[in-house]
């Protein structure tokens, strides 16, 4: 299945509550989700109770579009969270996290996982010194990640530095003087601040 290249409010608003897709744009009060608080289309506003199937469905779901990965990635990273030791649900989760567009939208190098995914594409990221462009790229924990030098004085890591307020997860740490940043641990489930319920997508992936 294509990546979704839609209005990524509309995802929002199909889910119930924001996702944070437009960055800066999700903290005003111009956000759809604010203005429209139910679902898009003809009938939006008529929605039925949901079945367990259906919460099971709409958490994998909602979980796919706060990572932005299609359904092929997020069965590649159940099976792996299955094979790891630990929780199967939190496991996910790490794994998701550890993807190196989160990485850098969790070190504040961008407003939201989409712009980070757009700026890892375009190659302005350099992890251990390598250029890395793929935004899939797992992190480990000592991984270094810094804006490579040529994109440095670009404008927009100009206003990014500028605007950076220092609120990094606890697994990261971040020179932003230098805009660089390390994976200092592996992330604890306290760490992911977004309202998901996992096991609702294991119940859903295990039958």
């Amino acid at each position: 299945m294509a990546r979704y290249t839609g209005p990524v409010c509309r995802l929002c608003r199909r889910e119930g509550q924001k996702l944070y897709l437009k960055g800066d744009k999700c903290f005003t009060d111009k956000c759809p989700v604010t203005r429209r608080n139910y679902a898009p289309g003809q009938h939006g506003q008529g929605r039925k109770k949901l079945s367990n199937y259906g919460m099971q469905l709409r958490e994998k779901q909602k979980v796919r579009r706060y990572y932005g990965i299609s359904e092929t990635q997020m069965r590649k990273y159940f099976g792996m969270a299955e094979k790891t030791v630990g929780i199967t649900g939190e496991n996910l989760l790490k794994i998701l996290e550890s993807r190196l567009d989160n990485v850098v939208y969790r070190l504040g190098l961008a407003a939201s996982r989409p712009e980070a995914r757009q700026l890892v594409t375009h190659g302005h990221f350099r992890v251990n010194g390598k250029k890395v462009d793929i935004p899939s790229y797992l992190i480990s924990v000592g991984d270094t990640i810094e804006v490579k030098e040529g994109s440095k004085s670009s404008p927009r890591f100009k206003e990014l530095q500028e605007g950076f307020q220092g609120n990094v997860v606890a697994w990261l740490q971040m020179d932003i003087e230098n805009m660089l940043g390390k994976v200092v641990s592996e992330p604890s489930r306290e760490d992911i601040d977004l309202p998901i319920q996992e096991h609702l997508i294991v119940e859903l992936y295990s039958k």
